[in-house]
């Protein structure tokens, strides 16, 4: 079973990540600008809206659904 928003508990026993694009944002990132947010949203996953946590055999794995409100939220963090 996943779970579909960020569990901290869950979270400290993460071995791998994943990372999907929603539909409306997909087309309009380039690949470097992917990879540069899907390394950000990974290093504060509670900020995301879609984050799924997959048993492993070692730990779990989190995969999280960027949206165009994650970007939003990315941003201000930033700023």
């Amino acid at each position: 079973m996943a779970l579909k928003n960020y569990d901290a508990r869950r979270d400290q026993l993460v071995m791998e990540t994943k990372t999907f694009w929603s539909e409306d944002i997909a087309k309009e990132l380039s690949e470097e600008d992917k990879a540069l947010i899907a390394t950000a949203i990974h290093r504060s996953p509670e900020l995301a809206e879609q984050v799924e946590y997959e048993r492993t055999h070692t730990g779990f794995t989190r995969i999280i659904t960027v949206t165009v409100n994650d970007l939003e939220r990315l941003y201000e963090q930033r700023v």
